[in-house]
């Protein structure tokens, strides 16, 4: 399959408007899978317990962080997420010379949520995912069925301060600090010279297998890679056009900035087609510790189309069934070896919702304009009741523990009335 998929940014101060971070992502999936978004709290383990990834199991941590994820529902790792610190991380697909692996290990999407588990600042989920990576591998099926679709990974990893590129090619790694500015990734290497951290022996493969003399100055992305740096570069790729759109708002980024550039079709960032944005998540972190962050996701597809629900770290927060898949435990198909014998419905409450109304706005232009003024005067109320979050704290948290899981039942008060 063509690499075609998945968007990531992040701009830092001063190219955003104030003292704040935002990311973004859209999650480009084949257009019959459903992404869910799950909560899981902190937790403590003892030593020697193991996690259940979703193809092998792994040697727990001590303690995971607090999580919120956006998931391809059938795996247990995610497309995007953030966790209590701040730290959010989406992943990409990326193809060069080294082939990607079909032998099962570990997932791009597994990674995304062990970084978010397990690391407390940007720089920490980079090492974590670089000691996982080299443990166990990463390799396996990265889709619900039996076409053996398999690739490397890039990570766009943020958190109050900075943000971090890190791309992989097998155990092979390169990893770019971003301080300030605006940083984006699509489906290709994008690390030339400016590389921060590395896998000790990246230089020394690439030199041994003849990509690379020893003597030219080295990128990761020209050694790596299929394509050229000039290649990536091309003003018709979507790596280009989303930096463009960033350096178009540079100075006032703003969370709503983001979600303009997720939803722009004629860029191809909102993908349409058998591969489709399936999810979208955008988060704004202020740069002051004292401040919250607040998580925008969609967990429905098309971002035209959808609702960015706030999501705020709390204590006590619940887990959110508007938008949780059935689960199938034992019996999941993924779990059954031969894999994938059968597809079951991984639909949950509010994607079953959405695909109607989905179908409405497309083939009824006067309803259809109705319910996505709708759809935008809720989201713009939402935004404005975070924006005070974002500007004052949150004074009591118990007002803010159902945020996500209210705005949902809200978006479906909306389509309910049609």
């Amino acid at each position: 399959m063509y690499p075609s998929s998945c968007d990531t940014f992040v701009a830092l101060p001063p190219a955003t408007q104030g003292q704040r971070i935002v990311f973004g992502k859209n999650s480009d999936r084949p257009c019959d899978e459903v992404q869910e978004v799950v909560y899981f709290p902190a937790r403590d383990y003892n030593a020697g317990e193991k996690v259940e990834c979703t193809y092998i199991e792994i040697e727990q941590a001590a303690h995971t962080n607090a999580v919120v994820l956006s998931r391809p529902a059938w795996l247990w790792g995610a497309e995007m997420g953030a966790n209590e610190h701040q730290v959010c991380i989406g992943n990409e697909a990326v193809w060069g010379r080294e082939s990607a692996e079909d032998e099962e290990a570990l997932l791009g999407m597994d990674f995304v949520r062990l970084g978010l588990e397990r690391a407390e600042t940007a720089q920490k989920a980079v090492d974590v995912i670089a000691e996982l990576l080299e443990k166990y591998g990463q390799g396996g099926n990265c889709m619900e069925d039996q076409s053996g679709f398999t690739y490397h990974n890039s990570f766009l990893i943020s958190d109050r301060t900075e943000a971090w590129v890190m791309e992989t090619s097998g155990k092979y790694w390169a990893a770019e600090k971003v301080g300030d500015g605006y940083r984006n990734i699509s489906n290709q290497y994008s690390i030339t010279t400016k590389i921060d951290k590395e896998h000790p022996g990246m230089r020394e493969y690439a030199r041994s297998h003849g990509w690379w003399d020893g003597n030219a100055p080295f990128s990761f992305a020209e050694t790596y890679s299929f394509m050229t740096t000039a290649r990536i570069e091309a003003s018709g790729s979507r790596y280009c056009e989303g930096r463009n759109l960033l350096e178009r708002s540079k100075g006032h980024i703003t969370a709503e900035t983001m979600m303009e550039i997720l939803r722009d079709k004629e860029s191809g960032i909102n993908m349409e087609g058998m591969f489709m944005t399936t999810g979208s998540m955008v988060s704004v972190v202020p740069t002051d510790s004292t401040l919250p962050g607040v998580h925008y996701i969609t967990g429905t597809p098309d971002p035209e189309r959808s609702v960015f629900k706030p999501f705020v770290f709390v204590k006590d927060i619940k887990q959110l069934k508007q938008t949780s898949s059935p689960c199938y435990g034992p019996d999941d198909p993924v779990k059954k070896i031969p894999r994938f014998q059968s597809k079951p419905d991984r639909k949950h409450p509010l994607f079953i919702k959405h695909e109607v109304v989905a179908a409405i706005i497309d083939s009824t232009k006067d309803k259809g304009k109705k319910i996505m003024q709708n759809m935008r005067e809720l989201e713009k109320k939402k935004m404005a009741e975070m924006e005070k979050l974002l500007s004052s704290g949150i004074e009591d948290p118990t007002l803010v523990v159902h945020l996500f899981s209210n705005s949902s039942q809200e978006e479906l008060s909306v389509y309910s009335n049609i």
